[in-house]
């Protein structure tokens, strides 16, 4: 089945789901999306330090003061 065959059934099941089917896949979906940003912001991390992109503890406290500041 293609991406856009599933899309299509599962608008058909949204369209005759109860309301709690329905809220059920959609809690469903947005914690599956929400675990998807965080695998990407955990894969930017290691991806920083493989390349040695680091700051250092002052480094870091200096640029909390300067968010204070603005």
């Amino acid at each position: 089945m293609s991406t856009l065959d599933l899309k299509q059934e599962l608008h058909n099941y949204i369209d005759i789901a109860n309301d709690e089917f329905v809220k059920a896949l959609y809690e469903n979906a947005k914690s599956h999306i929400e675990q998807m940003k965080m695998d990407r912001m955990i894969k930017e991390g290691e991806d920083d330090i493989k390349s040695e992109n680091l700051h250092s503890s002052d480094e870091v406290k200096q640029y909390i003061e300067n968010w204070k500041v603005s």
